[in-house]
């Protein structure tokens, strides 16, 4: 394979992108001091963030002051569904706008949340002018507030997601992309990153347990789920060590898996999210797992985590390339309709840093 093919990715035309940036202010005893409650600080806080929205023209803009997680989606229709630990919000860039407080009375935050959702069209090409509108948006934010010296830390969340057997469907344009580093991308558009950033890049899929499926592997009326998921995670790991991919996860206990950085981010777990932490400057082989042989879930999740190499140059799209051919030879061993059955793959990156000390000034 010429050096040229291996740098580009040949995506189904129907490609879909996300970004959205959170910008999360750790809440202090000197910030609540200034209000009467809680209720209040955060109600003013919130009108002064949409008022400044509307001022800079970002449409789409939420506050979230429950300390719940945000999940973006795309979708033909705007919803947004809260769990006792996310907020799940699905909409569509070219269409959606809104301004909302996801609040909690007599709770106290530990992080008042900003998230930015991206608006319009050619959401990858435009994901540096964005990032740079809302780092503008928290630079002005800042000194608005009634205490200064407050820690925010920017998180930049950007994902292409398609389906693996769209050719399967009949559906055979592709685009070719070729993928790079956010800091990469963003030099290159005048909007560089502070120095000591942590990034992370990984691929997840999200693998639904049809009866066929089910059949194919387990005996019937059984209530031991080990050979599905022994089977699942054989057959995976197999498939990524051909295309020597050593930083992977599975997950099938029924908990929405987060993947973080370990060498910046806790990788504590909770009811709702399994944390997986990976280190991408290790080379050693990294496979966490997560399931339960007495516990049949509706869907099992796989995760695949670029090292440090595959951010550099034409990395990401050999890196994506041996994805998309691992995946294809997992999939091979498996009983799956692939012109019925859908399987999703998300080319996710992220960015975090702690906004430097202009930007709060």
């Amino acid at each position: 394979m010429s050096l040229s093919h291996q740098q580009k990715v040949y995506i189904p035309k129907d490609v879909r992108s996300n970004q959205y940036i959170t910008a999360e202010i750790k809440v202090t005893d000197a910030l609540l001091a200034h209000y009467p409650d809680y209720k209040t600080c955060y109600q003013t806080l919130s009108q002064a963030i949409f008022a400044l929205a509307d001022q800079e023209e970002i449409r789409n803009i939420h506050v979230i002051t429950n300390d719940k997680l945000p999940v973006v989606r795309f979708h033909t229709e705007a919803y947004c569904f809260p769990t006792a630990e996310q907020i799940i919000f699905f909409y569509n860039p070219e269409y959606h706008e809104s301004q909302t407080l996801h609040s909690k009375d007599d709770y106290r935050a530990r992080k008042i949340r900003i998230v930015f959702l991206a608006t319009g069209d050619e959401i990858r090409s435009n994901s540096a002018t964005f990032h740079a509108k809302a780092r503008d948006f928290v630079a002005k934010l800042m000194p608005q507030l009634p205490e200064k010296d407050l820690v925010v830390k920017v998180r930049d969340h950007q994902h292409l997601s398609y389906d693996l057997f769209a050719k399967a469907k009949g559906n055979k344009e592709t685009h070719a992309y070729k993928l790079r580093a956010i800091d990469r991308r963003y030099k290159a558009r005048n909007c560089p990153l502070p120095e000591g950033h942590g990034s992370i890049c990984y691929v997840t899929v999200k693998l639904p347990l049809s009866r066929m499926l089910k059949q194919a592997i387990l005996p019937a009326n059984t209530d031991d789920f080990a050979p599905l998921y022994q089977k699942l995670e054989d057959s995976f790991v197999e498939a990524a060590a051909s295309k020597q991919l050593k930083r992977i996860a599975m997950v099938a206990n029924g908990l929405t898996p987060l993947v973080r950085n370990s060498k910046y981010d806790q990788v504590d777990g909770t009811d709702e999210v399994q944390m997986l932490g990976f280190d991408p400057n290790i080379d050693e082989q990294q496979f966490i797992r997560h399931w339960d042989a007495n516990k049949l879930v509706e869907m099992v999740s796989f995760t695949i985590v670029a090292g440090q190499k595959d951010s550099k140059d034409a990395g990401y799209g050999r890196f994506m390339n041996n994805v998309e051919d691992a995946l294809k030879r997992f999939t091979a061993q498996l009983e799956l309709d692939k012109s019925r059955q859908d399987l999703i793959v998300r080319f996710h990156q992220h960015i975090s840093y702690q906004a430097p000390a202009q930007l709060t000034e």
